[in-house]
């Protein structure tokens, strides 16, 4: 057992000062005492964001899209250059490139992610001797990052509603249900145990899969594990509603909703053009909506109904998706902004007259991103994972501000980052603003990028 010190700590109870919390052998946290005699431990404890949704790939061409294009320059042009800059990455690179997002991400505030992973063959579709190689590749960078990782190996077998088939830039994604069952239980078995690893499964979208397949592989899947999290991207752009409608005369939530039972183990990722019914329904569902304020603004998607869903009370999350920012605090801070701009109102994400905006959304996003990823995390508490983020009491954002009015400085005010410290699982990863293999890290992610840029 270890013992935590902190000044003060943001508990599932609200603020308290003094704080010791004791930390089992197992990562979680077995107690926590506030008032303690203890008057020498520093730092703001928050519980970490847990990353609901990340392409660690992406990270290497951030930056790199940033181009004009035709006059009709959307989502579905950027995507056929992140098909063109897929086909360049091998298993070393991917690993050396998601081990430096992790780190980064560990930095900026997350200690969980969800990686949606699909680059499962090498270029041209010709499978890995190894089933499972480029999945064991990200899930080693998390390892030696020190994040924990929810790995959600995506089923991605159709290039369109309706079964269209593929093009030449998708197959290294494309797997049968019986090799995708196969690999997920490969996964399962091989990870058994490990206390920060999590599998889960991942339909890539209602484009990409057919009704039979889907209800196959959630079967399958749920015979392997019958509790573990389905990710799914939906309603992302608006193109993916009309097509959606062309084909089957329903928007996709609607659509998923009516055809599957969807409920607390499945996110929803994006769910970005809903329709009152639809928004209603997700919210009723228990689903996590997925949200990725700063890819859906860089890609022009749209705006998630969030006020809606949340008067009905939707649960929801955040994630870094394409991974252009790599921070949790941007990530909720873009995500209010969003809401105002569209609303042209303040304070839109709050929960009524004199509440604190940036703590109502940081609470909903830790509870929703620990629910979207199957781990007991996202609150300071006993019987929780002690994924905790330390903030600094002494960065100027937050010189003289307390509780709930230092987490309004964090996500609202603040330049640099002013995370000091973070534990993922009771283990220290970021100390003093630092991981022991940065440099090392960024070394080889360097090296890689001379090869892929």
């Amino acid at each position: 057992m270890s013992q935590l010190y902190f000044k003060q700590a943001l508990l599932a109870d609200g603020w308290a000062s003094d704080v010791a919390v004791d930390v089992a052998g197992d990562g979680l946290i077995q107690s926590v005492t506030p008032n303690t005699a203890i008057k020498n431990a520093g730092g703001i404890a928050v519980p970490g964001i847990p990353n609901l949704h990340s392409h660690a790939f992406q990270r290497a061409m951030a930056g790199l899209t940033e181009r004009a294009g035709p006059a009709d320059d959307t989502f579905w042009t950027w995507r056929e250059i992140m098909y063109r800059f897929a086909a360049r990455i091998g298993p070393e690179e991917l690993e050396a490139v998601a081990a430096q997002l992790y780190v980064e991400m560990l930095k900026g505030g997350y200690t969980s992610v969800g990686e949606f992973h699909y680059l499962h063959h090498a270029p041209g579709g010709v499978p890995y001797a190894q089933a499972g190689e480029m999945s064991g590749r990200v899930i080693g960078a998390a390892q030696r990052a020190g994040i924990a990782i929810t790995h959600l190996p995506v089923l991605y077998r159709y290039g369109g509603f309706g079964e269209a088939p593929t093009n030449k830039d998708q197959a290294r994604f494309i797997c049968s249900a019986e090799d995708f069952l196969s690999l997920v239980s490969d996964l399962v078995s091989g990870y058994a145990g490990a206390p920060n690893i999590r599998i889960g499964i991942a339909p890539h979208s209602l484009r990409a899969v057919s009704e039979s397949l889907l209800s196959e592989v959630l079967a399958g899947a749920s015979a392997i594990d019958g509790s573990a999290p389905v990710h799914i991207h939906i309603a992302e752009q608006q193109k993916e509603v009309d097509d959606c409608l062309a084909w089957s005369g329903a928007r996709p939530v609607a659509w998923l909703l009516d055809r599957f039972e969807v409920g607390t183990r499945w996110c929803l990722v994006h769910a970005t053009h809903m329709d009152d019914g639809e928004t209603a329904a997700l919210a009723k569902s228990g689903a996590v909506a997925g949200i990725c304020p700063t890819t859906e603004a860089n890609l022009g998607d749209g705006l998630f109904p969030a006020r809606a869903y949340l008067d009905r009370g939707g649960a929801l999350g955040v994630g870094s998706d394409s991974n252009v920012t790599v921070n949790a605090a941007e990530e909720l801070r873009l995500f209010e902004y969003g809401q105002r701009l569209s609303r042209k109102e303040r304070n839109v994400l709050g929960e009524g007259p004199g509440s604190s905006t940036g703590r109502a959304f940081f609470d909903r996003a830790a509870k929703g991103g620990a629910q979207a990823l199957g781990l007991k995390a996202g609150a300071i508490a006993p019987g929780a994972r002690a994924d905790i983020v330390v903030l600094d009491a002494d960065h100027p954002a937050l010189a003289g501000k307390e509780g709930d009015d230092a987490l309004d400085a964090w996500i609202f005010a603040s330049m640099g980052s002013p995370v000091r410290d973070v534990y993922v699982g009771g283990r220290k990863v970021i100390s003093e603003g630092a991981h022991a293999e940065e440099e090392k890290i960024a070394q080889d992610f360097r090296k890689v990028m001379k090869r892929l840029v």
